[in-house]
């Protein structure tokens, strides 16, 4: 039998010779993650020898990753926000970015009086960010949408697993909400060029869906549609935010302007990329 501190090692050396970055580390998240584990606790446990189910859990979760699957995707869930979400290839991980966002809404919806007020999760995807808002704040009316089926399928059941209740709808940016009116929009859509696409790292390319991450051919597609449309769409008051790319500020911002728009934001992320972009009306 091998045991956990063997299972280790030999892990940490497959990963290393598949050119995996960080082996260690990921031989550590994997290993622990499969036994449902803690890291610390392989060290406290280092000696213990694995049972044949286990050491077939480990052996497949390793090939996973040496083949370049995220270990999101392989686990299956992910930490965001005091949630649990789930996750497929049918959505991006939720980034430590999109919960820095989440993190700067919860400060603004703490001041404001949310019974009977609206947000809208625009472009989904997992549903991380909305269903992380309406578990904060239980008195907000939350609506998810998303333009794929197998998307909302994932939030419905991320929905579901965090207790919370919020109204799914299907449909391409603005389309699915007409007659409709928010009081809060948050929308964080594909934004990188088809020319950046190539660049991105290979695990994002090989593996995460395609049509939530290429906007097209200037990255800036939805946020036009979106300046252009959502004015129809928004409340007396109401507050928007966006996650943008890198370097983007300038020209999203440059789409909204003029008399209607109030207060708008660029914000930097935590290694000093413009990532965020928020809005207000009067």
């Amino acid at each position: 039998m091998r045991t956990i501190l063997e299972i280790l090692t030999l892990s940490t050396d497959y990963l290393t010779r598949k050119g995996i970055l960080q082996p260690r580390l990921q031989a550590e998240e994997l290993v622990s993650q499969s036994l449902g584990l803690k890291r610390m606790d392989l060290y406290i446990q280092f000696d213990r020898p694995l049972v044949d189910e286990e050491l077939s859990k480990c052996r497949d979760w390793l090939q996973r990753r040496g083949q370049g699957e995220p270990l999101q995707y392989i686990h299956g869930q992910v930490d965001f926000f005091d949630c649990m979400i789930k996750v497929t290839s049918a959505v991006l991980i939720p980034r430590q970015e999109t919960e820095i966002l989440v993190d700067k809404i919860s400060k603004v919806l703490a001041h404001e009086t949310l019974a009977n007020k609206v947000l809208w999760d625009i472009c989904c995807g997992s549903g991380c960010i909305g269903i992380a808002l309406k578990k904060r704040f239980p008195d907000l009316t939350v609506c998810l949408s998303d333009i794929s089926a197998e998307a909302l399928t994932v939030a419905a059941e991320n929905a579901k697993s965090n207790f919370v209740e919020v109204e799914l709808l299907e449909g391409d940016l603005l389309l699915p909400f007409k007659e409709k009116f928010s009081d809060f929009v948050v929308c964080n859509p594909p934004y990188i060029s088809e020319k950046e696409f190539s660049a991105l790292d290979i695990e994002v390319r090989a593996h995460e869906p395609r049509r939530a991450l290429i906007s097209g051919e200037s990255g800036l597609e939805f946020y036009k549609r979106l300046a252009n449309d959502l004015p129809s769409h928004l409340n007396s008051g109401s507050k928007v935010w966006f996650e943008i790319g890198a370097n983007q500020g300038q020209a999203v911002q440059s789409l909204f302007q003029g008399a209607f728009w109030k207060k708008c934001c660029v914000e930097n992320d935590w290694s000093g990329h413009e990532r965020f972009f928020s809005l207000e009306i009067e």
